[in-house]
């Protein structure tokens, strides 16, 4: 099974040239620091920066420049930094090409929740619903199954929902799948992983189409 480093390291390959990327609060925000050398990208945070680069190294952190998830990051030449309403406009206007997030249930038909657990306090939904709604591409980086040993890719969540439809793709500790109109499409293993193991962890509609390759991660 992979750890959360290596679900950044998988997801970083889905990163293109020329993309202007969000990186979501929690594993996504590590995609950063995976992206090959030889393309340009431009990462986004909703709180107003354009141009983030990988998280500093212990005693370069600089408080004053934080991601949305309030962590230290460090800037790339030319980056910009703007108010919130400028950074919406940019979501808003699908000017954002690829949106990673995390989620804590994904169902069969692309829907997302990551914001509320029932009982439990939270802030608010943030900028989540935003990106959600006009987002073209969603990449989740999740856990496939909580610490109960449960599944969290489901026929239909059971939380509040974020967004109606909208993921592409999921990529777990378990596997890289892809949303179909039919359901969750198997597309890689990760190393050690049975295709046996994946249906266990998997309630929604797993469609498995011949030999499933394993996941290549560096």
């Amino acid at each position: 099974m992979l750890g959360k480093e290596q679900i950044a390291k998988r997801i970083a390959k889905e990163v293109k040239d020329g993309y202007y990327v969000n990186l979501g609060i929690g594993i996504p925000t590590l995609v950063a620091n995976y992206v090959r050398d030889d393309i340009s990208v431009e990462f986004q945070s909703e709180n107003g920066v354009l141009g983030m680069g990988p998280f500093p190294y212990e005693g370069e952190e600089d408080a004053d420049i934080i991601n949305a998830g309030k962590q230290t990051i460090t800037t790339l030449p030319g980056a910009s930094f703007f108010d919130s309403a400028l950074s919406f406009g940019m979501i808003r206007a699908q000017k954002v090409d690829l949106t990673i997030l995390g989620a804590m249930e994904v169902a069969e038909n692309g829907d997302i929740a990551n914001w509320k657990i029932p009982g439990k306090m939270v802030k608010g939904m943030g900028g989540a619903m935003d990106l959600v709604a006009s987002a073209e591409n969603i990449i989740v980086a999740m856990m496939h199954v909580n610490k109960a040993g449960e599944s969290k890719l489901l026929k239909r969540c059971t939380l509040p929902l974020t967004g109606v439809g909208c993921v592409k793709k999921v990529v777990t500790e378990l596997a890289v799948l892809e949303i179909i109109p039919q359901g969750f499409k198997l597309l890689e293993r990760a190393p050690g992983v049975t295709v046996e193991d994946i249906k266990k962890a998997t309630e929604g509609n797993l469609i498995i189409e011949g030999d499933i390759p394993e996941m290549v991660i560096d």
